[in-house]
Parts: structure tokens; C-alpha cells; sequence
């Protein structure tokens, strides 16, 4: 086992910042006593968290690799568990964890664990890690890494998760992917929790502020009165699927938020369709909270400035319950073009700020600087 002169096996978390962080701290309070208990023989850990951004630049799997171990090196940690919220990839597949036992390293992407129960699944990963990588196993007391299974639980209990060796002309020796449709699907809602598709609506303060001006003034708007009550709930449900698509693909051509891969790999095809996938679900997911968001205020005016006599006289309709719901549903896609059109004045910047986390801001920015070269 890889213990210190102390009798201690000093483990850190190596997190990029943001969300990686955040997990990271969080579970490091308990890390250290649950390590014990699971190591038995009386072993003690010591868990340190530290923060930075030891992605930026590279998704290559050896170059970080070799980051964290030159970062390892400097200090006196035994075990080194890095955590980002980067989806890395290998070899055609979507890496969940990179392991050296001779080194004492393990390289976790967290979009690989998909999008719910995040920090059960990450706790669970990094203690299975850190057990295997202060194994016996990491001494080579035992042979070499490849002679015996590691981690059976984690690929159990994470499945379509699986365990694949590598080379030994690379600093892992052992590594776990995922694969196939579930596998896409499950890193999918990984990426798209990474970049916390809420935010979006709170960091498009420009076009929110052109959705709400366009909905206070379409809801005492006569003609829209005239056109809520005429349009049938199937027409209604297109009116809404149509604003929503139109905010959806102005976001995502105006901010410049489509990746083409400037290679012409099948990797590299795979994974710019992964990332547009998530693009478009993250801005979709963004646009679905505002719309809502924007029925429910809508609703809230349209109960306290419309008049129930002015509106029947109007629309030649009584004004009922079921008309303010109407309304405030028509109204709630209009607002949502409006958004559209003042998304224009938002910057790049914002937009990509609040659509992405920050690895994948720094990413798609290197793409693209990559990309500006090659043109060059």
C-alpha cells in the first residue's frame, strides 16, 4: 500500500475549478473516515482538495496524464484523483477513468457518470480508485497491473461502464470507458449537467428584458386578445414549439455556439456531434425555463390589469379562467420571439458564459483558436 513516512496515505483531489471543485470539497469532509472503514487493517488517509485548471489547453489523455504526475511529484501526496468536468476521449470510446497504479495517479471525467445521483456516482469512483491505487497492486508485490481485475464493483455498479487496458507505452495502465447508445446517452447528461442549463436564464439579462417588455405589452394588446381566443390548443402547442425552436437556433447561430471539427476523423466527427447535442440541449433546456417562467409572470399581469368587461367587449367572449391560461400561453410565445431578437444584444461572451461551464468555455475558445490558425 502507498503510505508516507507517517503511516499516512496522503490523497489529493486535483479538481478543475467550478463544479469539479465543488464536488471535490463536499466530499472530501467525509472522504478520509469512509476510506478508513473501507480499507480496514487500521490504514489512515489524509484527503486534501486542490483547485486549478489542469485541462486548460489539451484534451489529450497522455498530456494530462502527465500534468497530474509532474503536479503529484512537486508535492508529498501518494495518490493523486483528478476530477474535471471535461468529457475526454479515447480511442474511439468516452473515458470515464484513467488509472496508474505505478504512479498512484487516476484521472476522472465526471460527464461519464452521467447526470443524476453525480456525487453518489463521483464518492464512489474516487474511493474504488484510491482503494485500488493503495492496493497491494500499485506496489507490484503482485505483478503488473493487467494480471488481475481491479475495481469490479465500480464497473458494476456503473454500468454500461467497463474496464479496458492500455498499452504500456502509456502512463495509465488501466482504464474504464463507456460505450454504445447508453453510453452516449449517459455522458450526454453528463455534459449537459456539467454546464447547468439553468443559468442560462438568469445570464441573458438583455433578452430577458425584451421577452418580459414584449409580453406586458402584448397582454393588453387587443389583437393578441382577438388572436389567443380564436387559436386552437393544437395551434398553440405550434405556436410555442416554433418560439422555443426560433430562441433556440438564434442563440446558437448568433453566439456561434455550432462546433465543426476541423478534422475530418471519425472521432473527431463523433465527438462534435456529442457536443452539439449537448448545445442544443442545454440551450433547449435553458429556453424551456424561461418560457415557463415567462407564462407564469404573464399570468400574474394579465390577473391584475385586464378587465373582464373590456375584454368581453373586445373578443365578444366572457373572460374566464381558462381565457387568462390562453392568453398567457400565447402571449409566453410571443415574448419568447422577442427574447430572440434581444438575445442579438447580448455578447458572444455572455451567451457562452451562460451556456457553457467553464472547462467547456476554455475548450471551445481553444477550438476555435485552433481553427483561426489552420485558416490561417
Amino acid at each position: 500500500m502507498r503510505v508516507s513516512s507517517q503511516g499516512v496515505t496522503v490523497v489529493a483531489l486535483l479538481a478543475d475549478p467550478d463544479a469539479p471543485t465543488e464536488i471535490a470539497q463536499r466530499m472530501a469532509r467525509t472522504l478520509t473516515a469512509r476510506l478508513a472503514d473501507k480499507s480496514g487493517q487500521g490504514r489512515r488517509f489524509d484527503v486534501e482538495v486542490v483547485s486549478e485548471p489542469f485541462t486548460a489547453g489539451s484534451e489529450d489523455l497522455p498530456t494530462l496524464m502527465r500534468r497530474i504526475m509532474d503536479r503529484g511529484s512537486s508535492e508529498d501526496w501518494d495518490i493523486v484523483v483528478a476530477l474535471t468536468d471535461l468529457p475526454l476521449h479515447t480511442q474511439g470510446r468516452k473515458l470515464v477513468v484513467n488509472l496508474s497504479h505505478e504512479h498512484g495517479l487516476a484521472l476522472l471525467s465526471l460527464p461519464s457518470l452521467g447526470g443524476f445521483r453525480l456525487y453518489t456516482r463521483a464518492r464512489r469512483a474516487v474511493e474504488e480508485a484510491v482503494l485500488g491505487l493503495a492496493g497491494p497492486k500499485a506496489t507490484g508485490a503482485e505483478g503488473p497491473p493487467q494480471s488481475q481485475p481491479l475495481l469490479g464493483p465500480f464497473a458494476g455498479r456503473l454500468a454500461p461502464i467497463h474496464p479496458v487496458h492500455v498499452g504500456g507505452e502509456e502512463t495509465a495502465d488501466l482504464r474504464y470507458v463507456v460505450s454504445g447508445p447508453r453510453g452516449y446517452v449517459r455522458v450526454l447528461v453528463g455534459m449537459v449537467r456539467a454546464n447547468r442549463p439553468w443559468r442560462l436564464v438568469p445570464g441573458l439579462s438583455k433578452a430577458l428584458a425584451a421577452a418580459l417588455a414584449t409580453g406586458a405589452v402584448a397582454t393588453v394588446n387587443s389583437t393578441v386578445w382577438t388572436l389567443a381566443e380564436a387559436l386552437s390548443a393544437p395551434r398553440l402547442v405550434i405556436a410555442m414549439i416554433g418560439s422555443v425552436g426560433v430562441m433556440i437556433g438564434w442563440l446558437i447561430v448568433d453566439a456561434q455556439l455550432w462546433h465543426r471539427s476541423a478534422e475530418g476523423s471519425l472521432e473527431a466527427r463523433q465527438r462534435a456531434r456529442l457536443y452539439n447535442a449537448s448545445t442544443v440541449v442545454t440551450v433547449g433546456i435553458g429556453v424551456l425555463v424561461c418560457y415557463v417562467g415567462l407564462m407564469a409572470i404573464n399570468l400574474v399581469w394579465a390577473l391584475f390589469i385586464l378587465n373582464d368587461q373590456v375584454f368581453a367587449s373586445m373578443t365578444r367572449t366572457p373572460l374566464h379562467a381558462t381565457g387568462y391560461w390562453t392568453l398567457s400561453w400565447f402571449v409566453a410565445s410571443v415574448a419568447t420571439v422577442g427574447g430572440a431578437l434581444g438575445s442579438g444584444l447580448e455578447s458572444d461572451e455572455a451567451i457562452r458564459a451562460a451556456a457553457y461551464s467553464k472547462r467547456e468555455q476554455e475548450r471551445r475558445l481553444m477550438l476555435q483558436d485552433d481553427h483561426g490558425d489552420c485558416l490561417a
